[in-house]
Formats: C-alpha cells, structure tokens, sequence
C-alpha cells in the first residue's frame, strides 16, 4: 500500500462539492491507495481510492480522488442500513454487512472488508495511528434473517446490546451476523439440537463470546432454563410442523412482554401438500393463539423458495 497525503483543504472542498456538508470542515488525516492505482492512473485518468478519516463521523469516508489534481466524487464504501447494527457494503453490486466481533475469523468463507477507524487525537494534538475494523458480507442465500431484511422488514428487534434467543441455530452462520449485530454488550442464545451441527456452533462461538452455545431441544425449553435469561427477541428456524407450538412456549419462559419474535416459516415442513400460502396463513393463526401479534408477512424469493418470514410482537396472555 502507498501512502499519499491530500491537502485537508482539497478534501474539504471534495466534500463540500458533493453535498457533504457535516463533514466539510472536519479533520481528515493521512490516505491510503495502492501502488498500482497510484501509478497508473496519473497516465490513465483513473480514479485512485483514498480512506480519508473524519472526525466527526463515526463511520470512515472513502473519498474518490483522480490521480490529476482536480478531486472528482465522493461516495461511501459501506454506510448504515435503518436497521441499527447492519451496515450497506458499496460496490458494483450492494451487499449486507454485520461490524466483525472476531476480526481475521470468517466463519463460513464470506468476504471481509476492512477500513480505517477515525484515529484518536492525543493531548498534545497529534493524532493517533488509525486503526483496523472489519465488516463481514452477509450472503443472503445463507441466512433468513439476511434475506427478510433484503426483503424489506421493517423491524427485527435485534440491535447493539439487544439479548435474543435463536431457536435452530445450525451451525452459526447466521447466528455470527447475529452476534455481531447486538455487538459485546447483546448476548445470543444460540440453541440446536443436532449435535453434530453443535459442535460447529460451539467451535464458532469460541471466537464470539456473547454467542452462548445450547445443544438442546427447542421443544423442551426447561431442559435450558437455568442457562437462558429474559430475551427482546426469539428468532426461530427449527423448521419443525409444530413450530408455532415451539415458539410459543419458549416465548412464555424468556420473552419480555411487547418483544419481538422473527420466524421464518418452511411450507413443506409444516405440510407438503398443502398450498404455500394457505400453509403461511395456518400458521399466522397459530402464532395469534400463542399470543404473538404478527405485524409483518413476507417472502423469501428469491432467496428461499416456498419460505415466509412472520414478525410479530408478544403480548403475554393475549388469545
């Protein structure tokens, strides 16, 4: 990586052109490039990619800057999506992307991103080495949660320092992003019941120490009552005929009043031989008599065919 130093000034302006304007009259520090970009696009006109850190804003800025002296965009690799904890990756196509509790860890093989943090202003008022965070890309074809976000929920009930209960956590892959969402201060109950599937959750959960791995039996919640507390939200994907049933009774034991549940529906499970929707709708009602509100109703497509997420809001005793 070359190291270039750009002008606060010229970045200030660079800013200021693209309608930037909180940003326009803060601190912005030392850039960096590669060596190749450096070297060819003096010749070739070419856009030269500078991390340019700004005080006030939490997340970096990644500033454009052509080789020539004239400053042409600015854009943001990765900016924050409504739903607090998930993060928008920028590029040719826009993908998901959770804040890495284990960085240098990819759990399933998914792509890491890497960008400066604003550097820290010492007391003499030098400026601190910037340091490293790194995002994960999350892969909608491997995780519900993923894809009903990409669908357009409007609520997850999962956030920084959120407790959640995930019912039919696999292998963590999905419960990783999860983690990474409600951050150090959140904690996940991660419960499956396969143990071989356990023990990848397990080996995952090494790295994450807010996931507490569960290897139990979602419908006998009170083999794990002592290792579970009060949760904000139940995600389950146990893809189980009575999961409705399943649902409930775990939200009876952990959920707070007015929480969230998120449930991702598998129509062949439930029946396969009834219609999709008719099965979707079955279970709605069902969810209703275990005093769950549903709120939301999507579908999976194209990420998961004949899938449905339901999300709802537990009213403790309602019918």
């Amino acid at each position: 990586m070359a190291e270039i130093v750009v002008a606060e000034a010229a970045l200030a302006a660079a800013l200021a052109v693209a309608s930037v304007t909180e940003a326009a009259e803060a601190d912005l520090v030392v850039a960096l490039a590669t060596e190749a970009a450096e070297e060819e696009a003096v010749e070739d006109s070419e856009t030269v990619e500078v991390v340019a850190v700004v005080a006030d804003v939490e997340l970096p800025e990644v500033v454009a800057v052509a080789a020539l002296p004239a400053l042409r965009e600015v854009r943001r690799p990765l900016s924050k999506h409504r739903h607090e904890g998930v993060f928008i990756a920028r590029g040719k196509e826009d993908m998901l992307a959770t804040r890495s509790m284990a960085p240098g860890v990819a759990v399933y093989g998914e792509k890491r991103i890497t960008v400066d943090s604003p550097a820290p202003v010492v007391e003499n008022g030098e400026t601190a080495a910037a340091t490293k965070v790194e995002y994960r890309v999350w892969n909608p074809f491997r995780s519900k949660i993923a894809a009903g976000i990409l669908g357009g929920l409007q609520d997850i009930y999962m956030k920084p320092g959120s407790k959640v209960l995930y019912l039919g956590a696999a292998s963590g892959t999905s419960v990783s992003h999860v983690a990474d969402i409600v951050g150090p201060t959140g904690t996940v109950y991660a419960v499956e019941f396969s143990h071989r599937s356990g023990r990848d959750l397990i080996n995952m959960a090494t790295h994450r120490t807010n996931v507490i791995p569960i290897v139990e039996d979602a419908r006998h919640p009170l083999k794990y009552r002592m290792l579970v507390g009060m949760v904000d939200c139940i995600f389950a994907d146990v893809a189980q005929p009575d999961q409705a049933r399943i649902v409930g009774l775990n939200a009876g034991l952990f959920l707070k009043v007015g929480g969230g549940i998120v449930i991702s529906i598998k129509a062949n499970c439930i029946d396969s031989t009834a219609a999709p929707e008719a099965v979707f709708a079955q279970e709605v009602a069902k969810l209703r008599e275990m005093g769950i509100k549903p709120k939301e109703q999507l579908t999976l497509e194209p990420f998961e065919r004949d899938h449905a997420m339901v999300v709802g809001v537990y009213e403790r005793g309602a019918k």
